[in-house]
């Protein structure tokens, strides 16, 4: 009887640590092994018969039990300590990391990379305040608030624009309980329109019903049923929630497996989950749905970055020779060809400052490219920025690396310690003393191009914009006070853009009348302001040299 109890219970722990841990059944992975060595243990302690003596009161063992149990304990241990150690230590297969990252094709310029983009596209909410303004919106609707809370927020592109995007969860075991068809709908936070919150809440006239999701119970896990259907045996990481362009939502899942031992991840394909039905789709990386993002991690991208740049020259580098490493982390950006990238820059071992060069890797393709230019990191871009308004104590987000001119260039927001923005910054990445702040992101613009114009011979000259020239007669003009500073609007005949320059970049604007024939140039931008980085006006020196 003793014997059957202890079987009935060793089946019972296994089965729930299998169904709580979802160990994958694969090589290269231990958590399976883990679970049988644990219950090998316990089978063990269980079949060994002791006794107690009366005569001495000394404990004696009386049954022994199976040499079968040592023997598979011995495996299960040399399989999940001696195996690993000698099939994935970097110090044997430091190549083998250096080259994960596949292929790093040699960049010409970044800007030939990023966009030109105009500010309004410009991304001016980070995911800390995505979370503030998505809180907010559920604040406003007390019933739902208390029944759910918000997911993690996956930013993405719907229908060509950029928005933050979390799923409401369950907030308990007892709101699952009550609520198991599912939670009502999911939060869209524009990242370039702070004012632009959504809380969608049904899809061409159909209730949302986010059924499968992170954090729920039993079968309603996301992962635990991905798990038991059919990718027992692969490695399931970055459970990332999208929509479609109709804004249908999905769970998107990366596959993996362990390329070097038991170490070095490597993604194979995703797995495509509707939240609401819990349908099933696999696809290769090449046969990925166009609007699924993010296919490669940011932590396997991160690992296999930093080993590129660790082992150039092998493990045993003791002088730190050409080693390369990330800076602050990786930022998700998006190129010329619509596509998303993890973006970071490089720095040398040991230096914090300035970076030798940048980084933009497909995450979906994992196609790399290195761009060998110096600049400021992230990390330098913060201090400048945040040092232009040090009297006001704000805090600059994490920089994001934008083509403003063709000039490849850092923006980010400054916010208060509540996490709202308080002001707009872009910092030159070739040069971190070169920064623009400002109230509004037109306001930032025109400050850091100022600031950019005069100082032309510190700017590495492969990045410097396209400029215009332009002969014209002004045609209306208005002054307007921003923050103590005078701008001056004007347009001219025949050219459809308005112009603004401020008293900075020439003495002559304040005395300008609509009539005056001007020379102005100009950087040739996305924008229907511009910004002029020269003005004279020729009737004002006709007039001095009349005197």
């Amino acid at each position: 009887m003793k014997k059957i109890f202890s079987i009935v219970f060793l089946l019972l722990f296994g089965f729930l640590l299998f169904y709580i841990n979802l160990p994958v059944i694969n090589y290269g992975f231990t958590g399976f092994a883990i679970i049988l060595l644990l219950l090998v243990i316990l089978g063990t302690l269980f079949s060994l018969g002791l006794t107690v003596s009366q005569q001495t009161k000394q404990v004696k063992i009386v049954s022994r039990p199976s040499k079968v149990l040592y023997i598979l304990a011995g495996i299960l241990l040399v399989y999940c300590i001696a195996l690993p150690f000698v099939t994935s230590l970097k110090m044997f297969r430091s190549d083998s990391y250096q080259k994960l990252i596949g292929e790093v094709k040699n960049g010409q310029k970044i800007t030939n990379h990023i966009a030109p983009i105009s500010i309004d596209k410009i991304r001016v909410v980070d995911e800390e305040l995505a979370h503030l303004l998505g809180e907010k919106i559920l604040g406003s609707q007390p019933a739902l608030g208390s029944q759910v809370e918000l997911g993690d927020f996956c930013i993405q592109k719907v229908n060509n624009n950029l928005y933050w995007v979390a799923p409401l969860l369950h907030s308990g075991f007892l709101k699952w309980f009550n609520n198991q068809e599912g939670t009502a709908g999911y939060v869209m936070v524009s990242a370039t329109n702070e004012r632009d919150v959504k809380l969608v809440q049904s899809v061409g006239g159909k209730a949302i019903k986010i059924k499968y999701q992170q954090g729920a119970y039993f079968q309603s896990d996301i992962h635990r049923h991905v798990y038991f259907n059919g990718n027992a045996t692969v490695g399931l990481a970055d459970f990332s929630f999208e929509i479609d362009d109709a804004g249908n939502p999905f769970w998107i899942v990366t596959k993996y497996v362990k390329k070097i031992g038991f170490s070095g991840k490597e993604a194979t394909g995703v797995i495509v989950v509707d939240a609401q039905s819990g349908a099933i789709k696999e696809y290769s990386i090449a046969e990925t749905p166009k609007w699924v993002d993010r296919i490669q991690p940011l932590d396997f991208i991160e690992d296999q970055l930093n080993d590129w740049g660790e082992y150039v020259h092998g493990y045993w580098n003791f002088s730190n020779a050409d080693k390369l490493q990330i800076t602050e982390g990786l930022t998700l950006v998006y190129g010329k060809d619509n596509k998303s990238y993890w973006y970071t820059g490089l720095t040398s071992v040991g230096k914090e400052e300035s970076a030798v060069g940048f980084v933009l890797v497909d995450t979906r393709t994992k196609e790399t490219t290195f761009y060998k230019q110096g600049g400021a990191t992230e990390f330098a871009a913060q201090s400048s920025a945040q040092g232009k308004v040090q009297e006001k104590g704000y805090k600059a987000s994490l920089p994001i690396p934008y083509n403003i001119n063709n000039i490849p260039t850092y923006v980010m927001t400054l916010k208060d310690d509540g996490g709202l923005v308080k002001m707009f910054a872009m910092v030159a990445i070739s040069d971190y003393t070169i920064v623009g702040v400002g109230n509004t992101m037109r306001e930032t613009l025109t400050s850091f191009k100022n600031v950019y114009n005069m100082a032309d011979n510190k700017i590495n000259p492969n990045s410097v914009s396209n400029k215009k020239s332009l002969k014209s007669v002004v045609t209306r003009i208005q002054k307007d006070v921003k923050n103590g500073n005078s701008f001056y609007y004007f347009k001219v005949k025949d050219y459809p853009n308005i112009f603004v320059g401020s008293s900075q970049i020439s003495n002559q604007l304040p005395v300008t009348m609509v009539g005056d024939s001007i020379k102005i140039s100009f950087d040739v931008d996305l924008e229907e302001v511009i910004d002029v980085s020269s003005f004279d006006n020729i009737n004002l020196k006709m007039s001095m040299k009349t005197k």
